[in-house]
C-alpha cells in the first residue's frame, strides 16, 4: 500500500479513509432500518423470514448477518424457542404472575421493555414504564447502549412520581434480571413477574406502545441526533398520554383513565393457543 501510494502520488490517509469498513457500516445501517420497520409491522418474523424479506428489497445477505443485526436491535421472532432476551446465567428469573389476572385499577400492574430507535446516522435504545390499566407512559429514558443503568433510572423516576405498583412485569433480559434492577423492586415490596419463554404476548401493551411510537413519530420525523430524539419523544409522550384517544380505552386518553381509575383494564389469558391471541384485550 505504501509503494502504491508513492507511485500514485496520493496520501495514505486518503486511501485508508475510503476503504470498505465505512461503506459496510452504511449498509448495516440500511439493513437495520429495514429490519426495524419490518419487525414493527411483523413482530413474529425471525431471522429466516427476515432474510427472505431483505431479498425482496434487493439485499442478499446470509442468515448469520441478519441474526447479528437482530441481536443489535434486541429482536427475536414471536415463536417458542431461543430469543435475544436471555437472562444472565447468574441472575434469578422470576415466574410470570399475570396469566388470567384481571387488571382493574391503576398501579396494579406496571411493565417495561426496551426498543431500538434509529437515527439518521446510528441508533439508540428507548426504555419506558407503562401502567397496564390506563396504558399511561409513566417514565422513559434513551441510551446509546443497552445497559442496566438507564433502565434503573427509568424505574426510579416512575416510583418517585407515582408510588409503587403491586406487580412489575418485564422480559428475561439481563437488564431486568440484574440485582440492581430487581433489588429496587424488592426494596419497595413490589412483586416481580417475568415473561415466559415463547410467550410473545405476555408484555403486549408495551409492544403496542412501541408500534405507536415508531409509526406515529419516529418514522415520520427521522430524527438526526439523540437530542432531537429526546425533544421529539418528550412532545410525543405528552400527546400520547394526554391527547391521543385510545380505542381500547373507549376513546379516552391514558391521562384521563389513570386519573379517574375508570374506563381502563386488561386481562391476559392463562395460556395461548393459535386462536387465543385475540383474547389479550381490555375488560
Amino acid at each position: 500500500m505504501v509503494r502504491q501510494c508513492e507511485l500514485a502520488g496520493v496520501s495514505r490517509a486518503t486511501v485508508y479513509a475510503q476503504r470498505a469498513p465505512k461503506q459496510t457500516d452504511e449498509l448495516d445501517l440500511e439493513l437495520l432500518r429495514l429490519i426495524d420497520e419490518q419487525y414493527t409491522r411483523r413482530p413474529f418474523y425471525g431471522s429466516r423470514k427476515m432474510v427472505s424479506f431483505l431479498e425482496t428489497r434487493g439485499h442478499w445477505v446470509n442468515r448469520k448477518r441478519v441474526q447479528r443485526l437482530m441481536r443489535i436491535l434486541g429482536l427475536a421472532g414471536m415463536a417458542p424457542g431461543p430469543n435475544t432476551s436471555r437472562p444472565h446465567p447468574q441472575h434469578k428469573v422470576y415466574p410470570y404472575l399475570l396469566g388470567g389476572v384481571d387488571v382493574t385499577r391503576p398501579n396494579q400492574v406496571w411493565s417495561t421493555d426496551i426498543t431500538y430507535i434509529r437515527l439518521a446516522h446510528g441508533f439508540v435504545y428507548l426504555v419506558a414504564v407503562i401502567d397496564w390499566y390506563s396504558r399511561r407512559v409513566l417514565s422513559w429514558r434513551i441510551s446509546n447502549t443497552m445497559d442496566t443503568a438507564f433502565c434503573v433510572d427509568c424505574l426510579g423516576e416512575a416510583l418517585q412520581r407515582y408510588g409503587n405498583p403491586e406487580i412489575f412485569n418485564t422480559d428475561q433480559g439481563c437488564q431486568f434480571t440484574s440485582e440492581s434492577f430487581t433489588g429496587v423492586l424488592k426494596a419497595h415490596g413490589i412483586a416481580i413477574s417475568m415473561d415466559g419463554r415463547g410467550r410473545a404476548l405476555d408484555n403486549i401493551f408495551v409492544e403496542r406502545l412501541w408500534r405507536s411510537v415508531k409509526y406515529e413519530d419516529v418514522y415520520l420525523k427521522g430524527y438526526s441526533t439523540p437530542m432531537d430524539l429526546m425533544i421529539g419523544l418528550a412532545e410525543y409522550f405528552v400527546f400520547y398520554n394526554g391527547e391521543r384517544p385510545h380505542q381500547s380505552l373507549g376513546n379516552l386518553t391514558p391521562d384521563a383513565v389513570y386519573a379517574t381509575a375508570s374506563g381502563g383494564g386488561a386481562r391476559i389469558v392463562d395460556k395461548f393457543s393459535k386462536n387465543e391471541a385475540a383474547s389479550c384485550s381490555c375488560v
